[in-house]
């Protein structure tokens, strides 16, 4: 139960963890390429060289996203990629990858800060998805003994609200004359 509390609760933290690094370290490397114009179509070279330029870069790394010169999720001269490994524990670290977008060269692989990559690790342990259907397994079986624990207590403590409080005094006037 504290795995999974502990991970739900840095998987809760995604959206303001992301916005973070989109407001501060993002901005702060792409500084050098901002107020460029965007080339024109017949000045970019081509998409499949800046997908080859990036695996390349990222041996043992897939390629999952590509967003041209101009997007608003890039630079306005740049070829925004996006790569994750192919381990149980790299599928789920995600890198991102600027290829310029005139010359098809690598301009930077961007690391990704520690909180970010806690964040994307803790997401499969909370979930149970780095063992395949053994760890499942064992994930449910956990699960089940947490339900039980929890039904046991909540069962013993309504039981014990719905008796009369003259009862369980009598109970205890019982016991206190055995005794």
């Amino acid at each position: 139960m504290l795995v999974v509390g502990i991970t739900g609760t840095v998987n809760e933290l995604t959206t303001p963890l992301f916005g973070l690094w989109q407001r501060t370290d993002v901005p702060a490397m792409l500084r050098a390429w901002q107020g460029k114009p965007t080339p024109a179509a017949a000045e970019l070279s081509s998409a499949d060289a800046a997908f080859r330029t990036a695996r390349l870069a990222l041996p043992g790394m897939h390629v999952v996203s590509l967003f041209y010169p101009g997007s608003p999720f890039g630079t306005p001269s740049h070829y925004l990629l996006w790569a994750k490994g192919d381990t149980p524990l790299t599928s789920r670290l995600f890198s991102p990858v600027l290829v310029d977008g005139r010359t098809g060269q690598l301009t930077a692989v961007v690391h990704m800060p520690w909180y970010l990559r806690a964040l994307e690790v803790s997401r499969p342990l909370h979930f149970g998805d780095y063992g395949g259907l053994p760890l499942k397994i064992i994930w449910a079986l956990l699960d089940l003994v947490t339900i039980i624990v929890l039904g046991s207590g909540l069962y013993l403590w309504l039981s014990r609200r719905t008796s009369p409080l003259e009862a369980r005094l009598a109970e205890l006037e019982n016991l206190a004359d055995e005794g």
